[in-house]
């Protein structure tokens, strides 16, 4: 019985231990910046007895757009040779078929690896700077000398905030100055001129209204 549950242990311990990397999941939400930034590829170490070649891979904004830190995602689109084909002669099949991509964080929609660029101090990667290096690892199973992969750069642009409504104009113009006392008097005596003058109203009498 504890021979049993020893293999089956073992047995669970090898199933976990695959890498979960056979599944294709569809990146559509992310845009296709490839023509905007540039993928820097960067060759660290190799080791030749594996056949194993070690990568990093950041990218550099070249737009004049701040692009969301998180969603960025190198694609390695294809392997090329000394003579810049990424299939071989008669078969024409893809190198990219040749080669064992280790520790990528998926594949696309037509089973492409990919792999996401770590985040930043910053949110966004914003123009003319470089992001963080993502760490990629290609063993070539044909240990052809020299091969280059190339790749593709998803992710999103952030959206330019939203524009403040514009307040209406405070007006200028300062308020009608209000009539002086001066002003007043003067337009009351022409008005009593006027009266008397009509006979409506006599000099004794408007004396007699204007006494205190």
């Amino acid at each position: 019985m504890n021979r049993l549950a020893t293999y089956c242990f073992a047995a669970v311990s090898a199933i976990a231990m695959q890498p979960v990397c056979g599944f294709a999941e569809s990146l559509d939400h992310l845009t296709d910046l490839t023509g905007r930034v540039q993928a820097i590829v960067t060759l660290k170490g190799r080791d030749n007895f594996a056949s194993e070649y070690r990568y990093d891979v950041s990218v550099r904004n070249l737009s004049p757009d701040a692009i969301i830190g998180d969603s960025l995602v190198i694609v390695l689109d294809k392997i090329t040779n000394l003579a810049g084909e990424d299939r071989e002669g008669l078969m024409r099949e893809s190198f990219l078929k040749r080669f064992d991509v280790l520790d990528q964080d998926g594949q696309t929609d037509d089973g492409k690896p990919y792999f996401r660029i770590p985040a930043g101090t910053s949110p966004d990667l914003v123009p003319q700077t470089d992001s963080l290096p993502a760490v990629v690892r290609i063993r070539n199973r044909d240990y052809v000398a020299v091969f280059t992969p190339s790749f593709k750069v998803l992710g999103q642009k952030r959206p330019p905030p939203e524009a403040k409504r514009a307040e209406p104009p405070i007006s200028s113009i300062p308020p009608a100055p209000a009539p002086s006392t001066a002003a007043n008097r003067n337009a009351v005596d022409k008005l009593i001129q006027l009266l008397i003058k009509k006979g409506i109203l006599t000099e004794e009498e408007w004396r007699k209204t204007n006494q205190p």
